[in-house]
């Protein structure tokens, strides 16, 4: 969620330099030194990784070998590889690569911080989606704002943010503050859009850590979980987002909002870079003024675009760190006190054939996995101040995906920010709570009487998954 307060360094020095882990026969891995995993410290199963490096997004699983492992590799290369003009960036395009977004395949830091709004020298790490507030699109864009160009063309617009800042304080006293963002669109390429009639939600990348996992996921336990997300004492219910996707109704697991069933590779080389491939052929920018004017054919091939949903998928899972130091545990049980894990539920499973990839090999060694994700992978209203009105399949504007907490306390070392929720307002992980609202108001009321020595505690522990 959100970026370390001062006192976490100082606890990890403290307390868990002294950490000494138990170990049983009975868990199912071994670390590199040696010693037993313990079941908690397994995130992923068998595709738990022992890392806790700037890599520890980006590191295959132990099972990634032989040709999977070349085709890992091959992946991992065209997702970080800078697409040019030549080689089929644009005209209009988000980023230049997915690597470029996803640094170590988690969350480059966004111009929004460094240079308020759109970002110089093609590059911003965000998506600015706009639509009209009856929910329409645009005549002369699509959903997706393109901020970057190659030359000769104009970018599609650009977004500036400013903030306002406002202080808060916790019954003991503590103070923090939150900052709301206030997003506004200039150098429009066509139409110069009023802004009564525009609504704009902005994205930072997300993590793409345990992204085989949620593609496998067991959807009859997720139809479950739904069934049992109804917690009226508390302003709780969950529900699962359905959406169409290659012409089938399922339900959607991946993005903020559970908008998509698989990783939208396609669509991230259409629409975020505007690489014309088999299942979206034409240009991003297709219809408008500037689109081109001759057709260049297939960009990226189906071969080469399954290698990189191989890569995503076959990514290792960091393993949770120090479960069994005091500060940590104190820290899980005020997670509990807090009713954090209503949505935030530790444990799933993953359905025994595993995931298939886009263009249908399969990957069974994800399947029949317990994994850790800390998400229930339904939808919640999160209240008005997180509202984007931009509906996706069955969300609402107010409604968001539970984000899964897995490897979220390697965002720092891996990305060197922790921005969090879906726009980044949340400097770190406190603020990150204390932005929920709607159905996880509960949560924050709780964490705000909980006395400083716990609050701290819980975001520790937060910070060992």
């Amino acid at each position: 969620m959100c970026k370390i307060q001062s006192i976490i360094p100082i606890l990890f020095l403290l307390f868990f330099s002294s950490c000494d882990d138990e170990t049983s026969t009975d868990d199912m891995m071994t670390k590199p030194n040696g010693d037993i995993a313990l079941f908690d410290e397994l995130s992923a199963g068998r595709s738990t990784i022992f890392l806790s490096s700037s890599k520890a997004y980006d590191t295959p699983a132990s099972w990634v070998t032989g040709s999977l492992a070349s085709r890992f590799n091959n992946g991992d290369l065209l997702y970080d590889n800078p697409y040019t003009e030549a080689s089929g960036l644009g005209p209009v395009y988000a980023g230049y690569s997915c690597g470029s977004c996803h640094k170590n395949a988690g969350r480059t830091p966004s111009s929004l911080f460094s240079q308020g709004g759109s970002g110089n020298y093609g590059f911003s790490s965000m998506l600015v989606y706009i639509t009209r507030k009856n929910g329409a699109f645009f005549r002369n864009y699509g959903r997706v704002l393109h901020d970057q160009t190659i030359y000769g063309s104009n970018a599609e617009g650009k977004l500036k943010v400013t903030y306002t800042e406002k202080s808060y304080q916790f019954p003991d006293g503590e103070t923090y503050s939150l900052q709301t963002p206030h997003y506004t669109i200039t150098d429009w390429y066509a139409d110069s859009i009023s802004p009564e009639d525009l609504y704009i939600s902005v994205r930072i990348p997300l993590r793409h850590v345990g992204m085989g996992q949620i593609m496998a996921l067991d959807k009859n336990e997720l139809l479950r979980v739904e069934s049992l997300s109804n917690y009226p004492e508390y302003g709780i219910s969950g529900r699962l987002n359905y959406i169409t996707e290659r012409g089938v109704y399922q339900i959607g697991v991946s993005g903020n909002k559970a908008q998509h069933a698989d990783l939208t590779v396609e669509l991230g080389y259409s629409s975020d870079m505007g690489i014309t491939n088999t299942r979206y052929p034409e240009e991003v920018c297709a219809g408008q003024s500037q689109s081109p004017m001759f057709y260049h054919g297939i960009e990226v091939s189906s071969e080469e675009m399954e290698d990189v949903d191989l890569y995503m998928q076959c990514l290792g899972v960091p393993a949770r760190r120090y479960v069994n130091n005091s500060i940590v545990k104190k820290g899980e049980e005020a997670f509990y006190a807090a009713k954090c894990n209503l949505c935030h539920i530790p444990t799933l499973h993953t359905r025994p054939e595993g995931s298939t990839l886009l263009n249908g090999t399969r990957l069974p060694w994800l399947g029949g996995q317990t994994i850790h994700p800390y998400s229930d992978f339904l939808l919640h209203d999160m209240g008005p101040e997180l509202d984007d009105h931009l509906k996706s399949g069955l969300a609402f504007g107010c409604e968001w995906r539970t984000t899964p907490l897995w490897g979220i306390g390697l965002q720092a070392i891996v990305n060197g920010h922790t921005q969090f929720l879906h726009d980044g307002r949340a400097r770190n992980l406190k603020e990150a709570i204390l932005w929920h609202g709607g159905e996880g108001a509960v949560s924050r009321e709780l964490f705000k009487k909980l006395n400083k020595e716990d609050r701290n505690a819980l975001i520790v522990f937060l910070e060992t998954l």
